[in-house]
């Protein structure tokens, strides 16, 4: 629970007082907010009282008399505008006219409450200005999440450029010094690096974009039928040479055919995720199945392999952005560390999700279910 402190500025004793037992014990409970607020009252006599204890420690909210002995509550509204431009004020006044309203919201001030006033009222201005400052906190709150996120994004991101960018330097200064002689066929494997270590970029760069449009709401999607069985064996056959070269076995498991209204592109963003996954992080002479059902109004795509695995904790954070399992295993095997994250949003938008079950060195299941909807 938090606690709001409020300075009531008033010459008349009488008036603090009531104040003051009025809000004292009084709470504020904000539940679409998740907010519950108590009161904390202070007193000040006048307006230079108010500047000192203002100085001195700032309060949350001021109730501002307008009459006041020495400075004026406008004099004071006026200062504290210009130095403390956040603290929320609301002008109390015996002469409660249109003018004075106007000349105390044009100075800054929240609100504005003419007296003789209520206990009720007194409780619905605050309230609402208690309202306004923890929307207030929340949005700056927000924001600096948001600039965190923003830089610890930045961060990484510049890591994952700059490690192939070194090598890619690397490789030219090589051939631009014919560090190997000149014979040009003798570089063949440099330059077949460099290649691999541009499109290793360039498929970062792809995954930022979908990451991005996915997470913007800006992903064009067009609906069709889909059949997630002819997907499957489309991302089988593209992850065949990989496959072949380490010796794995691909198999389909499907009752034909398995239907659902959905984006084809994200559907075989999921299948090309999942499947060269499970090539990828497979042993030689391994298997991957691919098995496709549907349950009434749910379609559901396993990829089973018999790979690497992995262990309880690297389980917990395979689904955030440019995460790799990194490990003596894992060294030479290349990604942008967004494909899963992007599987994962793309089952969401579908409305299913994406479950894994793994076991280090005794394979891992990747299980999809995804909305069938009208087909």
């Amino acid at each position: 629970m938090e606690t709001l402190r409020i300075l009531i500025v008033d010459d008349e004793p009488g008036m603090r007082l009531a104040v003051t037992r009025a809000l004292g014990s009084h709470c504020i409970r904000m539940a679409d907010l998740d907010t519950d607020l108590t009161l904390q009252v202070e007193q000040a006599a006048s307006g230079e009282e108010a500047m000192e204890k203002i100085a001195g420690s700032l309060p949350d909210l001021v109730l501002l008399d307008h009459k006041l002995p020495g400075l004026s509550g406008l004099e004071v509204l006026a200062r504290m505008t210009e130095h403390e431009p956040d603290l929320l004020m609301v002008m109390i006044t015996a002469y409660a006219s249109l003018e004075t309203a106007v000349t105390a919201t044009k100075q800054g001030a929240f609100d504005f409450l003419a007296k003789p006033f209520t206990p009720a009222e007194l409780k619905a201005v605050v309230g609402k200005a208690a309202r306004h400052l923890i929307l207030q906190r929340q949005a700056r709150k927000l924001a600096e999440e948001k600039r965190q996120l923003r830089f610890q994004f930045l961060s990484t991101l510049v890591h994952e450029l700059k490690t192939p960018l070194a090598a890619i330097q690397g490789y030219l200064y090589v051939m631009r010094d014919r560090t190997v002689g000149n014979d040009i066929s003798a570089y063949a494997s440099v330059i077949q690096r460099t290649l691999a270590r541009v499109e290793g970029m360039r498929k970062l760069i792809i995954d930022l974009l979908d990451l991005t449009r996915i997470e913007s709401g800006q992903k064009t999607r067009e609906f069709t039928r889909v059949d997630l069985v002819e997907a499957a064996r489309l991302a089988i056959e593209t992850a065949t040479p990989d496959a072949t070269a380490a010796g794995i076995s691909l198999h389909l498991q499907a009752d034909e055919p398995v239907l659902l209204w959905a984006d084809r592109g994200e559907i075989d963003i999921i299948l090309n995720n999942l499947v060269s996954n499970a090539v990828k992080y497979n042993r030689d002479n391994g298997r991957v199945e691919v098995r496709v059902r549907a349950e009434q109004e749910r379609v559901l795509l396993e990829v089973a392999d018999t790979g690497i695995g992995m262990s309880e904790q690297e389980m917990a954070r395979l689904f955030h952005e440019f995460v790799r399992i990194k490990s003596d295993k894992t060294r030479n095997i290349t990604g942008s560390g967004l494909g899963l994250s992007i599987m994962k949003k793309l089952a969401l938008l579908n409305g299913g999700d994406v479950t894994v079950h793994s076991r280090p060195d005794m394979g891992t299941t990747f299980c999809v279910s995804m909305k069938r909807r009208q087909c």
